[in-house]
């Protein structure tokens, strides 16, 4: 069974911990950058084609992932929330009154640790694209 419910004290500081750990390879005199979409898509562009990451570096792995989230709220209006099952609790986002559900915070590490290339702007038009459908078929 899931549940989700808002965002724990402890679960926003887990998310904003991988959220400095991405920020943060900009400069104090570009860290405004990361204030956009497009700031934020370029510097993963960046970590993701120089290899700064391991495949088996998780936790960098995840806060590109916690990057992409904060995209999708950003750009779509996602919110951030908590979602608990037999497996554990993560951050996700819902699409507010749905029942949209994202995990970004593997979408991108699940890709580079099979070894697949990540294409940071194919995969985000891909889930626009998506959720689009998705909003559309649900009218």
């Amino acid at each position: 069974m899931q549940t989700v419910s808002d965002l724990t004290v402890e679960m926003i500081k887990y998310i904003e911990a991988k959220r400095d750990w991405v920020r943060n390879h900009y400069t104090i005199e570009t860290i405004s950058e990361y204030d956009s979409v497009a700031g934020k898509l370029k510097l993963l562009d960046t970590i993701i084609k120089s290899n700064w990451i391991n495949k088996h570096e998780s936790y960098k792995l995840q806060s590109l992932g916690i990057t992409l989230g904060d995209i999708l709220v950003q750009d779509m209006n996602f919110v951030w929330v908590e979602v608990k099952d037999q497996y554990g609790t993560d951050p996700a986002l819902q699409l507010p009154d749905t029942t949209l559900i994202l995990f970004p915070l593997t979408m991108i590490s699940k890709r580079i640790e099979t070894g697949k290339d990540v294409d940071i702007y194919e995969l985000y038009d891909g889930l626009k694209e998506k959720v689009k459908e998705i909003k559309h078929e649900a009218q």
